[in-house]
């Protein structure tokens, strides 16, 4: 019987030439140096709040926290709160019940400018929660203008410099015009009543809409399109461009606006995942992490990577990994090696959460293995880093995946790949290692293998497992 081998995923993908961002984007050192600067009071907050027991630094921050940390931290309370808002929104702070703990990102946000442009990315997607949207504006209204938005910075991103109002209203406005047009919803204009419009519909009814005021559009001197409806999306326009300008992805002049090299990096990144996302071959990109992964399961190494990336493209890194955690964490063993397949894709960004899981007994063989091919080990000889226990654990596991999919060749071969020099000391360890499905894999293991001595000797150990015998 040979040493141990590779679980049964697929080895490791090799890496691709990532695409270059547009020429004149800042290195991303330059990138993370500005993102910090944008989150400066909300990693200070967020230092303050993960080193204040007890309770009280829950979302809302609560009143006498507020205080506090407007005292403590020399800001107006009016700074703590936005600062507060931006740590959270940012993954700087976790909140556990009323106790806020420090986030893993509070934890690099020094050492790793990854983590840091990550964060700010974060900030960037909420943009629409820093600032309360217009009062008197229906819900629906609000949201076109949110989905309409990505539209708005896709030309501030191919323009390349200042663009006008005008245009970006005009561009707002077409954009919810069409949402509305794909939900078969007729806007109200010259002579239609709020009465007479679909209940759900973005514009709002007549009196809930402010006259125009001293919004950016109405600086610009907008009047395209019917006027209710006009005034709703410059209002709508305005508040998007002050968020986002909030965050940092741009700046407001007279009359127009233009990215800041963090918007524009951001946008260009937004646009990349999207072309990537569409080149998902097999449809997975819609599925849950387990239907993507037994979808992926009888691919080749190659597609079943392009698979990943496009399902990882359309997702948040965060979410992803913790679902594709999640999902390792089940019954099924092929899932979990697969999962691990795929965070092997997701590379560096998982790895604190991968790190985090070592202390569970199922996941901790396949974290060691991702970790020491993480840190550059070579995946033949990664499996070096797991005990003797660990690596009878896995061969289990491993061996349960072929049974449950497999052909029982494959489970034969499986023998030659176990630690141990001979059968009776692998049935030795196999029994002690207490996986959950020793049992089913044994009697799997007898009823494929074609030696009868050996198949007896395999079945009567599935009995003492099962009976607690020795």
């Amino acid at each position: 019987m040979a040493g141990g081998e590779r679980p049964p995923p697929p080895p490791k993908a090799t890496a691709k030439p990532q695409p270059r961002p547009p020429e004149g984007t800042p290195p991303r050192a330059e990138l993370a140096r500005q993102a910090r600067a944008v989150l400066a009071d909300a990693v200070r907050i967020a230092h303050w709040a993960a080193g204040t027991p007890g309770p009280g630094n829950a979302a809302p921050l609560a009143a006498h926290a507020l205080e506090r940390a407007a005292t403590a931290l020399e800001l107006s309370p009016a700074q703590v709160r936005a600062g507060w808002d931006r740590a959270r929104l940012a993954g700087l702070v976790e909140l556990h019940g009323d106790t806020a703990r420090p986030g893993w990102r509070l934890r690099a946000w020094d050492r790793d400018d990854s983590a840091v442009l990550r964060g700010w990315v974060a900030l960037f997607d909420a943009w629409s929660l820093l600032l309360a949207a217009p009062e008197g504006v229906e819900a629906g209204a609000v949201a076109e203008a949110v989905e309409a938005v990505p539209q708005v910075l896709s030309l501030l991103q191919l323009s390349a410099g200042p663009v006008t109002v005008p245009a970006l209203l005009d561009l707002l406005g077409q954009r919810v015009a069409e949402l509305q047009e794909e939900r078969c919803e007729v806007p109200l204009g010259p002579g239609r009543s709020a009465s007479s419009a679909p209940a759900d519909t973005a514009s709002a009814p007549a009196g809930t809409v402010p006259a125009p005021g001293d919004t950016v559009a109405d600086r610009a001197g907008t009047t395209a399109g019917p006027a209710r409806s006009a005034d709703l999306n410059a209002l709508l326009l305005d508040w998007a461009l002050e968020g986002l300008a909030a965050v940092g992805a741009l700046t407001l002049g007279k009359g127009h606006a233009t990215l800041t090299p963090l918007g524009n990096w951001a946008v260009w990144v937004k646009l990349e995942q999207i072309c990537v996302a569409a080149q998902s071959p097999a449809g997975n990109i819609e599925q849950s992490a387990a239907d993507m992964l037994l979808g992926c399961a009888r691919l080749t190494p190659g597609p079943a990577r392009d698979e990943y990336r496009a399902w990882l493209a359309a997702r948040t890194v965060g979410s992803a990994v913790a679902e594709l955690l999640a999902v390792a964490r089940g019954e099924d063993a092929l899932l979990r090696g697969l999962a691990f397949e795929a965070l092997r894709v997701v590379g560096g960004p998982a790895e604190p959460e991968v790190r985090a899981v070592l202390a569970e007994p199922s996941l901790r063989p396949y974290a060691l293995l991702w970790l020491a091919e993480y840190e550059g080990n070579d995946p033949d000889d990664a499996q070096d880093v797991l005990s003797r226990e660990e690596a009878t654990w896995l061969w289990v596991d491993t061996a349960a995946a072929v049974a449950d999919h497999g052909e029982t060749g494959l489970l034969v071969r499986h023998l030659d790949s176990a630690v141990q020099g001979t059968v009776p000391a692998l049935l030795d360890e196999v029994r002690a290692v207490g996986h959950p499905r020793t049992v089913q894999v044994l009697v799997a293991l007898a009823a494929a293998h074609p030696d009868p001595a050996l198949a007896k000797a395999v079945r009567r150990a599935a009995f003492q497992v099962h009976t607690g015998g020795a």
